[in-house]
C-alpha cells in the first residue's frame, strides 16, 4: 500500500509537470497545479484500491492516473481568444 502511494504521488507530479509545460498560460501557478496533480493522484490510487483490494498495483496506479488527469483536466481556464457563434442571435 506504502509503495501504491508513493508511486501515485510521483505519477501524479509527472502528470502535473507535463501539464505545466504544455499549458502554462491556461494554469493556475505551478505550485497550485503540482498539489492539485499530486493529490488528485493519491485520492485516485485510494478509491481505486478501496474498489479492487489488495494485489491489484498497476491497476490502482492506473485509476490514480486517470483520477489525476481529470482533476488537472479541471484547473484549465479557457483561452483568451473569443471564439465566435455560426448565428449571432
Amino acid at each position: 500500500m506504502l509503495l501504491e502511494a508513493l508511486g501515485s504521488v510521483l505519477l501524479g507530479l509527472a502528470l502535473a509537470w507535463i501539464a505545466v509545460r504544455q499549458l502554462p498560460d491556461r494554469l493556475p501557478p505551478r505550485r497550485v497545479v503540482l498539489t492539485a496533480g499530486s493529490l488528485g493522484a493519491l485520492f485516485g490510487a485510494y478509491v481505486t484500491h478501496a474498489a479492487l483490494g489488495p494485489g491489484y498495483t498497476l491497476a490502482v496506479l492506473v485509476g490514480a492516473a486517470a483520477i489525476g488527469a481529470v482533476l488537472l483536466s479541471l484547473l484549465i481556464r479557457p483561452s483568451t481568444r473569443r471564439l465566435r457563434r455560426a448565428f449571432p442571435f
